[in-house]
């Protein structure tokens, strides 16, 4: 069968990923291209890689212009797709790769966000685990409103999530630091993201707890089991375009030991198609995750610490958002998962 999808936010970094990736999809067909200052441009002035799609027509944001579509994807600012997402219908897959329907708790989004908080739908993270044996992609099985993660979020929780499931680390101190490239950050003009400001240089943003990403990393935590989670979260802006590389460490409970440590980040990963654990004494590269929808996770053991340490690498255009909302349209839809996905990155 063939699955018409509409894309909402198309001339943006997200928006563009999304075509490129769901065109890899056999059943895929690319329908209406949305945006808002850009209307009436062709989608080549905005995506010139995007050949396919260069000489398409970018439409206004309407419920009519994303009607009769099969999926839509909404690629917006945070806080503009609950107002559309509401007036489309009930049978149609949306999937909002912004943050509008991520956080369960509207404290915790008026805490985080402005605006009124839109409610929150199935969590698209497939591999979250939610349970013993149990994870976030049987909620997603026939969906038809999903919430993509966050970039961010998908780093620090594949990395860290194994040890909080069997209880070898203490979810009470857990420290994160993130070097996120620049892509992550949107393609709005801002002085601080200009290339004469960030080459060359490496800048940490939203330090201190005030990052947006932190009550959805506690909340994933908490389905892998965590109790009274807390979360260091600093993000540092380096000069590279996309990928993220997620470095978190916590606590190892006592008497836990490396061994205990490997095997359970190998359990936790054996059947998953998408997240690599690499082999003991290898460190992953933001390098080898360009363009594919992988994450590859280090895990160690610092023994005069105490402390369990995890490197993860992804693409937070891919496996950080676009992947991720493809690998939901397959769950939902009842296609073969990796159905249209990568996992060869592209080197050097």
């Amino acid at each position: 069968m063939t699955i018409s999808v509409a894309v909402a936010g198309a001339s943006g970094y997200v928006g563009g990923e999304v075509l490129r990736v769901f065109a890899a999809h056999p059943d895929v067909r690319i329908g209406a291209l949305t945006a808002n200052t850009s209307v009436g441009d062709s989608l080549g002035l905005h995506q010139p890689h995007l050949r396919q799609f260069a000489d398409r027509t970018i439409v206004a944001t309407t419920p009519e212009n994303l009607a009769g579509h099969d999926v839509v994807v909404l690629a917006l600012p945070h806080g503009a797709s609950g107002e559309i997402a509401a007036t489309l219908p009930d049978d149609t897959l949306v999937l909002d790769c912004g943050a509008d329907h991520r956080l369960e708790s509207a404290e915790a989004w008026g805490e985080y966000y402005p605006g009124k908080h839109a409610g929150s739908w199935p969590y698209g993270l497939p591999e979250l685990i939610t349970g013993q044996g149990s994870h976030q992609r049987e909620a997603l099985k026939g969906a038809r409103r999903v919430a993509i993660p966050g970039c961010n979020v998908t780093a620090v929780v594949l990395g860290i999530q194994p040890g909080i499931a069997t209880g070898l680390v203490d979810a009470t101190d857990i420290v994160a630091v993130l070097a996120n490239g620049y892509s992550g950050a949107g393609r709005a003009l801002k002085p601080h993201l200009l290339a004469s400001e960030g080459l060359g240089a490496a800048a940490a943003y939203a330090v201190g707890g005030i990052h947006r990403h932190i009550p959805e990393i506690l909340q994933d935590l908490a389905a892998a089991g965590a109790k009274g989670a807390r979360v260091s979260f600093t993000p540092v802006l380096v000069p590279m375009s996309r990928g993220i590389l997620a470095t978190v460490t916590a606590p190892l409970k006592p008497g836990a030991t490396g061994a205990d440590v490997r095997a359970a980040w190998e359990e936790a990963y054996a059947k998953e198609p998408f997240v690599h654990v690499l082999p003991e004494g290898q460190w992953p590269s933001t390098a080898s995750t360009v363009g594919a929808n992988t994450a590859l996770i280090g895990v160690g053991v610092d023994e005069k610490a105490g402390k369990v340490i995890t490197v993860t690498a992804i693409d937070n255009l891919v496996k950080g958002t676009a992947g991720a909302a493809l690998q939901c349209l397959n769950l939902a839809l009842g296609f073969p998962e990796a159905t249209g996905l990568i996992t060869e990155g592209v080197a050097p």
